[in-house]
């Protein structure tokens, strides 16, 4: 095999190993008795809710709020998604941050957490010190 054609072959390989459509079903927990409150930054969060979405039991209580990168963001039904700077935090960042922070304080015992991060999150979940 040409050795430019073998490095294109794994550089696809990689790229579809990662893809969060076809890794993180396999990862997902049962629904709990309560609901489940998605929330996620990076530069893969959207397509990881998407992800989510796709294989969550309709019938189960489902929502939540991922930050991404901008021109990252996919149409989602039941996740939000928010577009904000990266790698220079913005105020759309830090918003939807104050928001995730709002929706994980009214979590109840029942419910689960579902935490999608990946590479640029620090970034795109970022307060600053109150």
């Amino acid at each position: 095999m040409d050795p430019k054609q073998l490095l294109i072959q794994s550089f696809q390989a990689a790229v579809a190993a990662a893809d969060p459509l076809k890794i993180l079903p396999g990862h997902l927990p049962h629904p709990p008795s309560g609901r489940t409150l998605v929330i996620g930054a990076g530069k893969a969060a959207a397509s990881m809710a998407l992800a989510v979405e796709q294989h969550w039991p309709r019938d189960a209580p489902l929502e939540g709020l991922v930050i991404t990168r901008y021109r990252h963001g996919l149409p989602t039904r039941r996740v939000r998604v928010i577009e904000a700077g990266h790698p220079v935090p913005d105020e759309a960042g830090e918003s939807a941050a104050r928001e995730i922070l709002q929706r994980t304080r009214s979590l109840a015992p029942s419910d689960l957490l579902l935490a999608l991060i990946s590479g640029g999150g620090s970034a795109l979940l970022s307060l600053p010190v109150e």
